[in-house]
């Protein structure tokens, strides 16, 4: 059956009433051992990290339109213990951290333990599976595998899926300029249509371009190779970049932002009191502002989407055939 309301329903709750995404993204698992402490990461304690995560939710999960987590130290507690709110949407990573091989050939899995039916049990409204790819990598069709694997799987629990596609040098190094304006735009020309719903893109360019007209062509490029709705990253930047690049990203045809330093890395060093009265204030009032950017100029998703979808209304009786 192809009613997808499941999946129609889980993008709905992760967004605004107009039909943009501005989720918080917080799924960070061995980064954020280096966001907390930077000269030792390795001694930051799991409870340090849950401490951490507990508290960016419980001051920022209402004032976009949803929260990634991930299924190690992030969404149990914050369901457990009331941080993550019910009306928040909730976006569930499925991917392991990090990646196996090379590092020009990047390999990407699926948590062992875990996956798209388990996310759907939890209550999520959507998954998200991130994954290392550049299409000229040795192992590229195997990474698209993936992309298509937890896509079915997604189809067939009637869960939305956001996919997070990293590009990479095959050098192994990290990718700027043209070149990166060019993986980027071939990347979402070849993943978005394995059966993502959602896009979670790059910016084109890295923070050494600062001509936004070249933003604006390769973002309207990013937008053509799209079938489907597509979010910005933000990548680490500062947030005045971010908020620079949103509005380019919007005005090019982007449908929100997934939005996770930006907002809150300042956050991580500071003591627990200090910590909260910045994300109450300074937090809150940077993603308050996404929001209305968003919100203002981005392009609604499901327009979009029902193009690329096309999902049936259900007729008389349809429930004996879900």
């Amino acid at each position: 059956m192809a009613y997808l309301l499941g999946t129609l329903r889980g993008l709905a709750a992760c967004s605004s009433p107009r039909g943009t995404f501005t989720v918080l993204a917080l799924d960070h698992r061995q980064n954020l051992r280096k966001e907390l402490r930077p000269s030792d990461p390795g001694s930051v304690s799991l409870d340090e990290m849950v401490g951490f995560k507990r508290a960016v939710v419980r001051a920022l999960a209402t004032t976009g339109t949803g929260v990634l987590l991930d299924p190690e130290i992030g969404v149990a507690p914050a369901i457990a213990d009331g941080s993550l709110p019910g009306r928040a949407g909730l976006i569930v990573a499925v991917e392991a951290t990090g990646y196996e091989g090379p590092s020009g050939a990047r390999v990407s899995r699926v948590l062992p333990g875990w996956g798209v039916d388990r996310i759907k049990r939890l209550g999520a409204s959507a998954a998200k599976l991130l994954v290392y790819y550049h299409p000229d990598a040795p192992n590229a069709s195997d990474q698209e595998r993936l992309v298509a694997n937890v896509a079915q799987a997604c189809r067939d629990a009637d869960l939305a899926l956001f996919l997070e596609p990293l590009g990479f040098g095959l050098d192994g190094g990290r990718l700027t300029g043209e070149q990166r304006r060019r993986v980027v735009v071939e990347t979402a020309r070849r993943l978005a249509p394995l059966g993502a719903d959602v896009l979670k893109a790059e910016f084109p360019y890295d923070a050494s371009v600062v001509d936004e007209a070249r933003w604006r062509e390769a973002c309207a490029e990013l937008d053509a190779a799209t079938p489907v709705p597509w979010v910005l990253l933000s990548g680490g930047v500062d947030d005045e970049t971010f908020e620079a690049q949103v509005r380019v990203a919007s005005a090019a045809g982007a449908s929100g932002v997934l939005v996770g330093r930006s907002v809150w890395a300042e956050a991580a060093q500071m003591p627990a009191s200090e910590r909260d009265t910045f994300l109450a204030t300074t937090g809150r009032e940077r993603l308050a502002r996404l929001a209305r950017i968003v919100d203002e100029s981005a392009v609604p998703w499901r327009s979009r989407w029902t193009v690329a979808r096309q999902p049936e209304i259900p007729e008389l009786g349809w429930y004996e055939r879900y």
